[in-house]
């Protein structure tokens, strides 16, 4: 099903509904836009005709400069089967080889009173956000001095528990057992909740408790950009843990990549405490402060510096 048809952003914008009513209900299938000011002058070669198209006021004045049969024949070619919506600008008078080119072929056009650079960055914006790649993730995501810590791991390894602790020492939780991540830019996650399970969190034992009926407003979030995951597995005492900190791991979601920590499972240790630590430690490792690199090139030059017949 498309994201988007063009009355979203009739809702969305408030704008005028002014022809090409039949054609509503067109999917949009690209966040970018275009100014048709070649297209109006003749050259159709390259149309990009599955875009919106803006006309502002550069568009419609040299449009009242051509004859009326280049006119009618230019509306005519603007008003493919394609085209989303044709958008005017700045509360303009819509010509009329528009208006009756746009009902033959059921081509939406509408009409704003922004003016055009702004009315394009806010659509461009508002589809960039709706039309980016998503995806489900099973875990728990938490806001954690500011960094969207998403918490992963087997069923019933305790994400949802980590969690409560977590929000019990001020943090704000997103989303718990279902993450929908969307990527809105290059390495730029943004994970929120399921509108289903918004707000809630399921502890075994206890059952399903609503964070901000308990907790209060300040305990959750709507979304939040997620910079770090932390994987809770069972501890195996064959597996060698990393101690110093010093190789990082990565989790590949969509095309993007985010630093991983694997953190062992297993009675009498603090997971939230160590959590909120790791949130820390990476907030640091990003203001340029690596305290593991500091130890490794500390503890080289004191190998360096001994004399070789201590060694």
């Amino acid at each position: 099903m498309a994201k988007v048809r063009t009355k979203d952003l009739i809702e969305k914008f408030k704008m005028e509904l002014l022809s090409g009513e039949e054609g509503i209900h067109r999917p949009i299938t690209t966040s970018d836009l275009s100014r048709p000011g070649l297209e109006i002058a003749g050259f159709f070669d390259y149309y990009p005709a599955d875009r919106i198209q803006l006309l502002g006021m550069t568009e419609l004045t040299f449009f009242e400069k051509l004859t009326s049969q280049e006119k009618q024949a230019r509306m005519e070619r603007l008003c493919d089967d394609q085209t989303p919506a044709i958008i005017i600008a700045r509360g303009l008078e819509v010509p009329e080889e528009l208006m009756e080119s746009s009902e033959r072929h059921s081509v939406p056009v509408m009409r704003s009173n922004l003016t055009t650079t702004r009315l394009s960055s806010h659509l461009t914006n508002y589809l960039e956000s709706m039309l980016a790649p998503t995806t489900a993730v099973h875990g728990v995501l938490v806001d954690i001095y500011g960094v969207g810590v998403l918490i992963t791991g087997q069923s019933g390894v305790g994400k949802s528990e980590t969690a409560l602790e977590l929000v019990k020492r001020g943090h704000r939780l997103v989303a718990d057992d279902c993450v929908e991540i969307r990527q809105e830019d290059i390495d730029t996650l943004v994970g929120s909740s399921p509108e289903l399970i918004e707000h809630l969190l399921e502890i075994r034992g206890l059952g399903i408790i609503n964070v901000m009926t308990l907790f209060g407003t300040g305990a959750i979030r709507g979304h939040k950009r997620i910079s770090l995951n932390i994987n809770l597995e069972i501890w195996d005492s064959k597996k060698q843990y990393d101690r110093l900190g010093i190789e990082e791991d990565k989790m590949k979601i969509i095309d993007s990549e985010i630093t991983k920590i694997t953190l062992p499972v297993r009675p009498g240790r603090n997971l939230a405490v160590i959590i909120e630590v790791a949130a820390m430690n990476f907030r640091l490792k990003r203001m340029g402060v690596n305290t593991a690199q500091e130890f490794t090139d500390k503890l080289a030059n004191v190998i360096n510096d001994r004399d070789p017949d201590q060694l």
